[in-house]
């Protein structure tokens, strides 16, 4: 799959929660993101993952910290 194609997966599904509801649960911003839910807890429980909160006893992620944390460990183009 294309960068360009991954891209604009990634805008279409960000634009549709935004336009829905931009707090993610924890399986939501796991498929987001392209992780496991499990890995996402662990990084949250680390401090290592995208911002969160409690909503209730729940944790939700918004859209643009999801973004944000994503494109934090973003690289250059050449890859090796």
């Amino acid at each position: 799959m294309s960068s360009t194609r991954t891209k604009s997966n990634v805008e279409i599904r960000a634009r549709e929660a935004r336009e829905t509801c931009p707090f993610l649960t924890t399986k939501e911003a796991a498929f987001f993101l392209g992780l496991a839910v499990v890995t996402l807890a662990a990084m949250r429980r680390k401090g290592t993952g995208p911002k969160c909160r409690r909503h209730g006893r729940d944790w939700r992620y918004h859209i643009d910290d999801l973004e944000a944390w994503s494109l934090s460990d973003t690289v250059g183009g050449a890859h090796d």
